[in-house]
């Protein structure tokens, strides 16, 4: 089956503009501090999300799976007194960072990269771990949320069970993991982990926009 089209924005790049293929998104966005991009499905879409700004789309995703009422109402609303964690890698393993938000203001409150050689699950196993953290030290009673059900897992297992192989580029990365895996067993924690229900409420406020 051939492969969609896809539109990609960059509201801060070098260049900004609409392009037509991730190669040509991936070299305005190139040693951009903070580029701000997105994809989308059809030009008039990027069109329209070009005249807009970038925040009015995190936090949206334009493939809601479609529920029933019995669903959605068991589902519900997030909580907004919250703080939302996700991470974003460029490949597999890739280009990664991570990140966490207040979940009603998506006012940043932590991230840390971009990080040569890591992946995604990685990246979203360090970000609640850091969530976690954070809420500790300020004494916050709030839930955190993620998107990411590997991550979780691993969190509390107290173990990223990660198949990525270490090199001298990603070094980093694993010592921000051992650093994750000693703060888990020689902290507790009261803090609620709530998974973010994508295919109801959009992406997650901590998202990137990438996709």
């Amino acid at each position: 089956m051939a492969k969609k089209q896809k539109y990609y924005v960059v509201w801060f790049g070098n260049p900004a503009g609409i392009f037509d293929s991730w190669k040509e998104c991936q070299r305005s966005i190139k040693d951009v501090k903070g580029a701000q991009y997105k994809s989308f499905l059809t030009f008039e879409e990027a069109k329209k999300a070009f005249r807009k700004e970038y925040k009015d789309y995190i936090g949206i995703n334009t493939k809601k799976k479609k529920l029933s009422n019995e669903e959605l109402i068991k589902i519900g609303e997030p909580n907004l007194y919250t703080i939302s964690v996700d991470a974003a890698s460029s490949g597999n393993p890739g280009i990664m960072e991570y990140r966490g938000v207040d979940t009603q203001t998506h006012q940043q409150l932590f991230c840390q990269g971009p990080f040569e050689q890591g992946t995604n699950n990685v990246g979203e196993f360090l970000a609640l771990v850091h969530g976690l953290a954070f809420l500790k030290q300020h004494n916050s009673d709030r839930k955190i949320y993620s998107d990411s059900k590997i991550a979780i897992v691993w969190v509390k297992k107290k173990k990223c069970n990660t198949k990525l192989k270490q090199t001298s580029k990603n070094k980093k990365i694993f010592d921000l993991i051992l650093r994750a895996e000693n703060w888990l067993k020689t902290n507790s924690y009261k803090t609620t982990i709530i998974k973010w229900e994508t295919k109801v409420w959009g992406e997650i406020p901590a998202d990137f926009g990438r996709k």
